[in-house]
């Protein structure tokens, strides 16, 4: 475990990133002995140089490496409190996904309605219910800010929606099948100013209810954004603290000369 000035052990844990080594294609070691704690109902943000495994990191979590062939993991992600290893053969990737949602880079809505969109990932799961999927589609939609904007027009394409309204949707769909965790890839990196301002804005509200890790390339929103910081680096994980630590008073080196610019 990457030691911590301000030892925040008293925490609840959601999960524990243990020894995690990641390879793609079996050959190219993309993670390296990665110890991390993640801390329930927080946001903790993922930093570093692009190439250092923020997202591979990220991608762990639901298995999304598990669609391409030749992919190792070495190490466990243990979902707490029942410790349940997210990377173990014997767990179906499909349950992975239903804890652990994630919203990528760029909006990416179904080609279909709007409810349809948020309703996908409860019919995956079997639920046939209408009372019970209306009543989640609507959950999900409130949890994402979206309710207000989009009930009198949920049979309209989720592609009719505008670039921020889109992510919003994607959220939503998240939010459905009531995920223990939520990753966020960028998921600003394509919106403009004020709808990035609008995501910031539901995911201080979201980690209420939900624990959260985000990839991103902005500091600045690293810094607005998250409780925890990881910084990255070549596959290594070289600093985990308190964000307001990581960025006034790191223990590393690296990690100054990063968050000072001189590098990356």
């Amino acid at each position: 475990m990457v030691e911590m000035k301000d030892s925040s052990k008293q925490l609840p844990l959601k999960a524990e990133v243990n020894y995690l080594n990641f390879y793609y294609g079996g050959k190219v070691h993309a993670l390296k002995d990665i110890m991390m704690p993640v801390y329930d109902k927080k946001v903790t943000a993922l930093i570093g140089p692009s190439g250092c495994g923020k997202t591979t990191l990220l991608r762990c979590f639901n298995r999304m490496h598990d669609l391409y062939p030749g992919n190792k993991y070495k190490g466990e992600i243990a979902l707490q409190p029942d410790g349940v290893n997210l990377l173990s053969p014997k767990i179906d990737p499909i349950e992975v996904r239903m804890r652990v949602s994630m919203v990528f880079q760029r909006p990416n809505p179904f080609p279909k309605s709007i409810f349809e969109n948020v309703a996908y990932g409860l019919r995956v799961r079997g639920e046939k219910r209408k009372a019970v999927v209306r009543e989640k589609v609507e959950k999900a939609l409130r949890g994402a800010a979206l309710w207000d904007e989009v009930k009198d027009r949920l049979q309209e394409p989720g592609t009719a929606l505008s670039g921020g309204q889109q992510q919003r949707l994607c959220i939503a769909r998240a939010l459905a099948a009531d995920p223990e965790i939520v990753l966020f890839d960028e998921p600003t990196s394509a919106l403009d100013p004020i709808a990035t301002g609008s995501i910031e804005e539901l995911i201080g509200e979201l980690k209420n209810h939900v624990t959260i890790l985000i990839v991103t390339h902005s500091m600045q929103q690293a810094a607005r954004v998250s409780d925890f910081t990881a910084f990255m680096y070549l596959g290594n994980l070289i600093e985990f603290d308190k964000t307001e630590i990581i960025f006034n008073n790191p223990s590393k080196q690296q990690t100054a000369d990063y968050i000072g610019g001189r590098f990356g």
